[in-house]
């Protein structure tokens, strides 16, 4: 698995590729530089990192994801859930409904969620 963490920048650069994937290596440093304000170096150093650890590819100078948008928040949850409240999601839902007090509808859409995935006994 790799690294699930990505800083507010990196964040900010892996939705550019997201967003618009598959694109040329050419098209994201052009997007990176205006809605970033970044270098071509810089936009090949970050590209590079970030494919290092798994979740992009630059192959023929168009960049792909490996791991989908979806999928990487998915298990950049679960790896805070495990870091966090010891793999508990009950313990992470009752720190979360602390701060925050759950609407009715929220509720029953998180019962229903619940439901769907509940084992099969």
């Amino acid at each position: 698995m790799c690294d699930m963490k990505l800083g507010r920048v990196e964040a900010k650069f892996a939705d550019l590729i997201w967003d618009n994937e598959p694109l040329s290596s050419g098209n994201l440093v052009k997007l990176s530089k205006d809605a970033l304000l970044w270098k071509k170096s810089t936009t090949y150093t970050i590209l590079k990192k970030l494919c290092d650890r798994g979740i992009f590819q630059n192959e023929k100078s168009v960049v792909t994801s490996i791991i989908s948008k979806d999928d990487f928040y998915a298990m950049q949850s679960e790896q805070f859930v495990n870091e966090t409240f010891n793999g508990s999601f009950p313990a992470f839902l009752a720190a979360f409904t602390k701060v925050k007090r759950l609407t009715k509808k929220e509720t029953e859409e998180i019962k229903a969620l619940i439901s769907s995935f509940e084992e099969q006994e």
